[in-house]
Order: C-alpha cells, then sequence, then structure tokens
C-alpha cells in the first residue's frame, strides 16, 4: 500500500501545479525524462480519506540541510547523498547538479533583510555578466522595490523564501502554504506579474512532508552544497577571508549560498567570480539547472 499512496502523492502533486511553476510534461502521461510516472489517473477516482492517508505517509520528522565542507573540487559525500535523497525520493529539490558535465556554478544569495551590500553585489554581477538568485523575504521585497526591480531587469531570479522566514519543520501544512502563497501573490501584483519557481526553506530546515508540499505549489526547493559562515555582520572577516573560503570549496555542479548582508561577500565578489573563471568554471542561471 506504501507504493500505492506515493503513487497518488506525485499525482496530486502534478495537479496542483501553480502559474508560477515550470512546464511540465504532463499532458503525455510522463513526469520526467525518466519515465518516473507512465500514466495519470484523475484524482477524483479517489476517495478523499486516501488522498489525506497518502500525504500522511511523508515524514514530519525536523531536517537541518547539511552540506559538508567541499575541497579537493569535489562536493562533500554529505551534498552527493543529499542530492540523491531527493531524487530517489521523487522530490522535486536539489543541492548539486549532477547531471551536467562541464564545470558549471549556481550563485544564490539568501536576502532576509537590507544591510546595504545587495546593490554592489548587483554592480559586480552586471559588470561580470554573472546571473544569480536572490532568495528574498517578504519584508525585503516590500521595503526595497527598486533592488527587486533592478535584479528582475538585470536577468536575475528573485526567489521565495516565505513571507516571515519561519522554520518550515515547525508550523503547519496550511501555514506552509500561507507562507509561499502570501510571497508569491505580493511579487506577481506589484511586479507586473512576475514570478519565479523556486523556493528556498528558512534557515534550511524541513520535513519530507515541507518538501511535498513546496512541489505540490509548482516549486522546486533550491539547497545548496557550498557555503560558509557568513551572515553574522558582527562578524565580518575581510574579503581575502571570503574569498579564500569559497575558492577552496568550489567543486563542478556546486549551488553556492551566500548572504547579501555580508560587507565580505560584497568585497570579495569580483574576485571570486574572476578566479573560479581562470579554474575553468562557468557561471549559469538556476533556470539551466542540471542541462
Amino acid at each position: 500500500m506504501k507504493g500505492y499512496f506515493k503513487f497518488l502523492t506525485l499525482i496530486l502533486a502534478i495537479s496542483l501545479l501553480c502559474s508560477c511553476g515550470k512546464a511540465t510534461n504532463a499532458d503525455n502521461g510522463t513526469l520526467d525524462s525518466k519515465g518516473t510516472l507512465d500514466s495519470v489517473t484523475e484524482m477524483s477516482n479517489v476517495p478523499e480519506s486516501e488522498q489525506i492517508e497518502a500525504l500522511a505517509t511523508f515524514s514530519k520528522e525536523k531536517k537541518s540541510h547539511s552540506y559538508g565542507v567541499a575541497k579537493d573540487g569535489k562536493p562533500h559525500e554529505i551534498s552527493v547523498t543529499a542530492q540523491k535523497y531527493f531524487e530517489d525520493n521523487s522530490f522535486n529539490a536539489f543541492c548539486l547538479d549532477t547531471v551536467s558535465t562541464d564545470k558549471v556554478l549556481y550563485l544564490t544569495f539568501d536576502c532576509g533583510y537590507e544591510n546595504g551590500y545587495t546593490s554592489k553585489i548587483l554592480d559586480v554581477l552586471k559588470e561580470k555578466n554573472v546571473p544569480a538568485a536572490f532568495f528574498c523575504t517578504l519584508n525585503e521585497v516590500k521595503d526595497n522595490p527598486e533592488l527587486i526591480n533592478r535584479m528582475i531587469a538585470e536577468g536575475h531570479i528573485v526567489g521565495n523564501h516565505s513571507v516571515t522566514h519561519p522554520s518550515f519543520a515547525e508550523i503547519s501544512r496550511e501555514q506552509m502554504k500561507t507562507e509561499i502563497q502570501g510571497f508569491e501573490d505580493y511579487l506577481k501584483e506589484n511586479f507586473n506579474g512576475y514570478c519565479e519557481p523556486y523556493f528556498r526553506f528558512p534557515k534550511g530546515e524541513y520535513t519530507d512532508e515541507a518538501l511535498n508540499l513546496v512541489g505540490s505549489m509548482g516549486y522546486s526547493s533550491v539547497f545548496w552544497s557550498l557555503s560558509y559562515a557568513d551572515w553574522d555582520t558582527s562578524a565580518q572577516k575581510g574579503a581575502d577571508y571570503a574569498y579564500e573560503k569559497v575558492i577552496a570549496r568550489l567543486h563542478p555542479g556546486a549551488v553556492i549560498l551566500l548572504h547579501s548582508v555580508s560587507s565580505d561577500n560584497a568585497g570579495a565578489m569580483a574576485k571570486i567570480i574572476d578566479e573560479a573563471r581562470a579554474q575553468g568554471y562557468e557561471f549559469r542561471s538556476l533556470r539551466d539547472f542540471g542541462k
């Protein structure tokens, strides 16, 4: 019965895709190129009690994303294992590109609030022609419309980081929906219908049920395989420190998480990009993940 319920849940996830989600090929009965789902049946034929039970098969155990410290140009095994877990369980989530054979990097920033460095980071990205994703909370979007408009105009992704930045391992399924939908609705209403299907869990905390919920709303959950302790604005250690930490941990397929509140990151960004390219890396948008 477990397999049956998981099958039902996959169908439900497809049927609930929001307008912000990526296009799928569900019309011809396939979920992805691997043939994960060969046929689609109507959920209306399934009793509501069984639909609820199917959802209940997803664990509510709290997890904190772990990625390990990559070195020697290779991702840490923790990141490799996490990526495999997402794939094996058909979660629309990723932390590491294991498909592309190129030396690709995906640059992402978490933007919980504005600390005066985002515009400088955007200046560098524009000069270097590097795409990035900025995962913003609703307050960041409301308080800084000029920055958000600039991100959009310059081709970056403005990702969903929730309304109030709660732990998604500690709130109800309905609260999760409200956090995601509230951000999406505001973005669409105030930025000419703009919306991108990428979500990042606040604090990196989640459950399998939360992963399922995010996917059912048409979003990809974006984790990371490279980061360092850069978020504490009272403990910045200088641009050289940021540069050394990031460059030492580069690896093909890395999803890089940095925080835009960091003066260290702003100061090191140009040098990080130049050195990564000197090592043969290419920066790509999350829109091209796994291609």
